[in-house]
């Protein structure tokens, strides 16, 4: 591959991916709306480069999860109506207000304090009501609804524009939680008709594949845009469509010959046990590779399998590369994510290496990694 910034370790974003997984879960909804999700830097692929992207595919709506994210984008020339996700302070109301954003809520104080800032403009902001049917983290309890937006009616700088919820167990081969939340749903929806919703939004990436009954007016997908799935028990069978976005890159810097019985990195957690050919790579747990993955994880060079050896540090690990010895060379690509020949490492294999999810293994990845489009973009 070709390298295009001073940093040797890369992440490639193929919006090709991107583009194709959008039109699946387009797919799936019909015409609904689609809202994608960008927060915790679209995933760790690079929320500017998403964003405008999925504006140039032509979806006008996005969702991040604080107001620093909305306004990253905005700085950033993405032009699309922002949705923040997560509760915030009355402090934030006149960020939300200046910039247009439309904030979720689920507290009159927040929904006053929204009404002062646009009043001081003479603008109205449009917010979205959530409702907690089973999550447990924000919202106000179902039976509150109605009582809720009668409140709201009171503020007219303030229109209750979308009414929304979020899935707690819909990644799950067990639905019985998700159709107890979509019951739960429906109801509040009956009961808040009249007060002026256009837009009731329940259903996750999860829920787009397995729950058609739940989408509602728009959908929020996070990960499966990413081309990564939400989990491992969906029915759906189009979720193996997806494609990754993400690759993750870096190079050898250094080659060196040891003994057996050489100690490597800090701490000597490894010792060769025959005479061993060592790759240094500029990748470590500041780049987002957990230290954890030390001596277990395996990484490819020339399509082959590689150990990684010795104690992952900040900046560099190491390879054992003797797998590959008559090849290898200083500056050959070494894959973290990705396929090499006839093989790939996932983010789902790293994720289960570390005991976690896929979303982790791919937000981890550290700001100082660039993001770099390849590939044609539709």
């Amino acid at each position: 591959m070709e390298y295009r910034t001073s940093h040797l370790t890369q992440v490639l974003i193929h919006l090709e991916h991107l583009t194709h997984n959008m039109r699946v879960l387009q797919a799936l909804v019909g015409q609904r709306l689609l809202w994608p999700v960008l927060k915790a830097n679209a995933y760790g692929h690079g929320a500017d480069m998403i964003g405008r992207h999925l504006v140039h595919l032509g979806y006008t709506h996005l969702c991040v999860a604080h107001v620093a994210e909305a306004m990253a984008l905005v700085e950033a020339g993405v032009q699309a109506t922002i949705m923040v996700l997560s509760a915030t302070l009355p402090t934030h109301s006149e960020y939300f207000v200046a910039y247009g954003f439309e904030p979720v809520v689920c507290t009159i104080e927040m929904v006053e304090s929204l009404a002062r800032a646009a009043a001081k403009t003479g603008r109205r902001i449009a917010v979205h009501l959530k409702v907690d049917t089973g999550m447990g983290r924000i919202g106000i309890q179902p039976e509150d609804v109605t009582a809720f937006l009668d409140r709201c009616h009171a503020f007219p700088t303030v229109w209750v524009k979308g009414l929304m919820s979020h899935f707690a167990c819909a990644h799950e081969a067990d639905k019985a939680f998700s159709h107890h939340q979509i019951e739960i749903c429906r109801q509040v929806q009956a009961t808040s008709r009249g007060y002026g919703i256009a837009v009731y939004h329940w259903a996750n990436s999860a829920a787009i594949f397995d729950l058609p009954e739940a989408y509602g007016d728009a959908a929020r997908p996070g990960i499966a845009i990413y081309g990564l799935k939400p989990s491992h028990t969906l029915w759906n069978h189009r979720v193996h469509e997806l494609k990754p976005v993400l690759e993750w890159q870096t190079r050898i810097t250094y080659l060196k010959e040891v003994p057996a019985g050489t100690g490597l990195s800090y701490g000597h957690t490894f010792h060769t046990v025959q005479p061993s050919v060592i790759a240094t790579i500029p990748l470590g747990y500041g780049d987002g590779l957990s230290q954890r993955c030390s001596n277990t994880l395996e990484l490819l060079v020339h399509g082959r399998r590689c150990r990684q050896v010795g104690q992952i540090c900040m900046d560099q690990c190491l390879l054992d590369v003797t797998p590959v010895c008559d090849q290898v060379k200083v500056g050959d690509e070494v894959v973290i994510i990705g396929r090499q020949g006839h093989e790939e490492v996932t983010a789902d294999a790293l994720a289960a290496q570390l005991g976690t999810i896929n979303y982790e293994i791919v937000t981890h990845i550290a700001q100082r990694v660039p993001r770099i489009a390849v590939g044609s973009a539709l």
